[in-house]
């Protein structure tokens, strides 16, 4: 039972594989395959630190991991909306702030636990995290999505949305970061 954790951690990368391949399939079923799969995505990258916490047992495997799959997942599913056309023109821009802030932070976390000082997730991050979650999920079901439901123009307000904070919460990591650097 505490390795549950580290496997929810370990399936969001394993996912990754069919959740590309889905994009290939045929529309609809396509689009619907890959919204489920990166759903349960979604749904494991909360249960995995909810878990973890609640019973106490998070672990060096799981906080190494943790932030890998997510990073992955998110690039991985921005790419291929780029490369199915789903996010194109100026919402490319969107994208690119969230590709360039995760690598970004990344590197920063990176090289301040070099100097053992941690960077704290700041609760607006987390709503940054669940907007971008929405937005790709939006993107991916697309036109499949019910006719009730504007699943692209909500994943693209969110993609927008989540842009912005993206910058802004990017801005403040670095702010903080960088006194420790110079």
């Amino acid at each position: 039972m505490k390795a549950l954790p580290n496997i929810l951690t370990a399936s969001r990368i394993l996912v990754i594989p069919p959740l590309v391949v889905a994009f290939y399939l045929p529309f609809p079923e396509g689009n619907c395959i890959a919204f489920v799969l990166y759903v349960l995505a979604a749904v494991t990258d909360f249960f995995d630190g909810y878990l973890a916490r609640s019973m106490h047992t998070t672990s060096k495997l799981g906080q190494f991991l943790d932030p890998i799959a997510d990073k992955l997942i998110v690039v991985s599913t921005i790419l291929m909306l780029v490369a199915f056309g789903r996010i194109e023109g100026l919402h490319i821009v969107a994208a690119l702030i969230i590709l360039c802030r995760e690598i970004l932070v990344s590197g920063l976390r990176e090289f301040l636990a070099t100097l053992t000082i941690q960077v704290p997730v700041t609760q607006l991050a987390k709503w940054k995290t669940a907007l971008q979650l929405v937005a790709l999920g939006g993107l991916i079901l697309g036109e499949a999505a019910p006719v009730w439901l504007p699943a692209e123009l909500v994943g693209l307000s969110c993609l927008w949305i989540a842009a912005a904070l993206t910058a802004y919460t990017g801005y403040g990591y670095i702010r903080a970061g960088m006194k420790h650097i110079w």
